[in-house]
């Protein structure tokens, strides 16, 4: 089951909750026992080992790429 991030605007609160994907929109019940907690948008980062041995964050940011973000304004440079 995925872990979602929720926001209690009655306590101010943040919370995780782990939830089928079919209730993650569902409003969530805070540690306070408030029901009318919102999913908030969750930021992560994740980490892969490449071929050389080396991870993904550590690659150089310009010749050849290696980031992995196709593109775009992501700031390492391409």
């Amino acid at each position: 089951m995925p872990l979602y991030e929720y926001y209690c605007p009655k306590c101010t609160s943040k919370y995780e909750m782990l939830r089928p994907m079919g209730r993650s929109d569902e409003p969530g019940t805070c540690p306070k026992g408030h029901g009318n907690g919102a999913r908030t948008l969750s930021m992560f980062a994740a980490v892969a080992k490449g071929g050389n041995g080396f991870d993904a964050l550590d690659a150089p940011s310009s010749g050849g790429g290696g980031c992995g973000c196709g593109g775009g304004a992501c700031g390492c440079g391409h």
